[in-house]
């Protein structure tokens, strides 16, 4: 993580790879104006939505004719995992799809950041070094499979205060970094670090403690992005569900947390 920049941003160099879990979301036309259904409690609808902001993104000279309606079931961690932001990629591809109308790739990638700085990771798929606020993506060769435990906990964390805790002062831009490569687990395991956990306060160590187990035994495990969601790393399927399998156990009864097996796609 680097200094904040004049728009209030941070500066990131982050190797992102996309993984297994996923949301359904689908996109049709309304009679009109936009709306959105999401079968998981909690999730805003309104234009809160990721999806919502999306089609009123895309919308203005592109947009169904008549109005836009999405529906979204929910399978992946909500806090701190990407799913919102994957839904909102899901969304402009399927209204690209509705509508036959092609932004071109900067306008597109223009409307992906103004969602969220997450989404453009999104649109075009695979493993990316990911800078500036999250719209730069040097893609990423990836040939080393991993499966990951993601714990989810009962809590949220505030991203507007996971990044005042830093306390980054303004500064320039970053040079663009070296492209890295992975040709091992160890190499992955070895290069998992995040920012966030060093000024992270309580929050972040009552989620490590609720991520438990994830944590030992893992090739590697760390904070997903400003958190709550944490993850382990593991070399083979049998490692991570045997993982889950503790989480789930009599230590996790009450707890509130969800959690998740995933593989590298």
């Amino acid at each position: 993580m680097f200094g904040k920049r004049p728009d209030g941003y941070h500066n990131i160099r982050s190797v992102m790879v996309p993984v297994s879990l996923y949301d359904e979301v689908t996109v049709e036309e309304a009679d009109a104006g936009i709306s959105v259904e999401c079968d998981a409690p909690g999730v805003p609808t309104d234009a809160a939505n990721s999806c919502h902001k999306a089609a009123a993104l895309f919308s203005p000279g592109r947009g169904p004719p008549r109005g836009f309606a999405s529906g979204s079931g929910r399978r992946s961690p909500r806090v701190g995992a990407g799913g919102g932001s994957s839904d909102a990629a899901a969304a402009l591809k399927g209204l690209i799809a509705l509508t036959g109308k092609h932004p071109p790739p900067e306008a597109l990638l223009a409307m992906a950041v103004r969602v969220g700085a997450d989404v453009p990771f999104f649109l075009p798929g695979g493993a990316a070094l990911v800078e500036g606020i999250g719209e730069r993506l040097t893609p990423l060769p990836w040939n080393v499979p991993f499966h990951a435990v993601i714990v989810r906990p009962a809590f949220g964390l505030s991203t507007r205060e996971g990044y005042a805790r830093l306390g980054r002062e303004p500064g320039d831009p970053p040079p663009r970094g070296n492209v890295p490569s992975f040709r091992t687990f160890t190499d992955v395991a070895a290069a998992v670090r995040n920012d966030f956990e060093r000024r992270g306060g309580p929050r972040i160590r009552r989620s490590r403690r609720s991520g438990g187990n994830c944590v030992r035994g893992s090739g590697a495990a760390g904070l997903s992005g400003s958190g709550s969601a944490l993850f382990g790393l593991y070399a083979s399927e049998r490692l991570a569900r045997e993982a889950r399998r503790k989480l789930s156990g009599s230590d996790a009864v009450g707890t509130g947390r969800r959690v998740f097996v995933a593989r590298s796609v």
